[in-house]
């Protein structure tokens, strides 16, 4: 019976744990430190299943002992980020507590894969690989995933067309360095620059770069659930059915892209034993130098953890 674990029984978490339960992926077990929080949410999910058709069961629990078995674990513990807030301003606290969830959930289930959701990111995957000791390549972040969703939903409003005709590609740091890669986007096959004038693409990628924060403008109380916790969804899916899924993800570079010690961005297939290849693309001159400026802002935070 395949399993899942997801830390975290906040917006992210529960909307990661439902997609899978519901989707009859896998049962999950949805953890939190707050007691009576993911009790009572999963007890409403299982509620749901029946409406649904799905056999699956979600489990509420206060102990990451409780992750035992576990072939994917999905992280999603710690800070949000508040609007105006940078995401390395929540590195310093973030750091600390998904190093200790990694640790935990190494212990309880040390064949499973990591898949990070928490910021900053690509910074917090280095923390999470560490602190758990697990293999590189069983630690993954989900980021490219949900960036890449959101320029695709931005390029088919400019266009006009169902966002599912649009397929588009994002790699680098998840933030405001990311690199919308305008090359290789198309909607219906035919490339997004013969269907939209150069200043609409410009629009959706720079609403790409900055939609988490223009959520957190709108909602005030609150950033993305929906779209991040999706997206990890279908990262676990694609581990725990051994799809060798080509999706955007953050995964450790040695040497691809010119890139090493890092998490970053990439295309990877993504396969039962995490990040089973990275997929390298020639990039024009500017994609090449834009994931280079991306490289470093996240090889920085990295080193900031020495200070921590």
């Amino acid at each position: 019976m395949p399993k899942v674990t997801v830390v975290g029984a906040g917006n992210v978490g529960a909307t990661c744990a439902f997609a899978l339960a519901s989707g009859g992926v896998a049962d999950v077990v949805l953890t939190d430190i707050v007691e009576g929080l993911p009790q009572g949410k999963a007890l409403d999910m299982n509620a749901a299943m029946p409406v649904l058709g799905s056999p699956r069961r979600v489990t509420g629990s206060n102990d990451l002992a409780d992750a035992e078995g576990s072939e994917v674990v999905v992280v999603t513990a710690g800070f949000p980020r508040k609007p105006g807030m940078d995401r390395m301003d929540l590195l310093a606290k973030n750091a600390r507590v998904v190093g200790d969830v990694a640790a935990a959930v190494a212990a309880a289930a040390p064949q499973a894969a990591l898949i990070n959701v928490t910021n900053p990111l690509d910074v917090i995957c280095y923390v999470a690989m560490e602190r758990s000791g697990l293999s590189p390549e069983r630690v993954v972040g989900m980021a490219g995933v949900l960036d890449s969703a959101r320029f695709s939903a931005f390029l088919a409003e400019e266009i006009g067309c169902p966002p599912d005709q649009v397929s588009a590609m994002v790699m680098g740091g998840h933030g405001d360095s990311m690199v919308p890669l305008v090359s290789a986007a198309t909607a219906g096959g035919v490339p997004v620059s013969e269907l939209l004038e150069e200043d609409a693409v410009e629009r959706a990628v720079e609403r790409t770069r900055h939609a988490g924060a223009e959520v957190g403008r709108l909602l005030k109380t609150a950033s993305a659930y929906y779209s991040p916790g999706t997206s990890a969804a279908l990262m676990a899916r694609a581990i725990l059915r051994d799809e060798k899924r080509l999706l955007p993800a953050s995964a450790y570079l040695t040497g691809q892209y010119g890139q090493s010690g890092i998490f970053m961005g990439v295309p990877v297939v993504l396969g039962s034993s995490g990040v089973e290849r990275i997929v390298t693309l020639e990039l024009d001159e500017a994609e090449s130098a834009a994931l280079a400026k991306s490289a470093v802002a996240i090889a920085e935070g990295v080193k900031a953890l020495e200070s921590l």
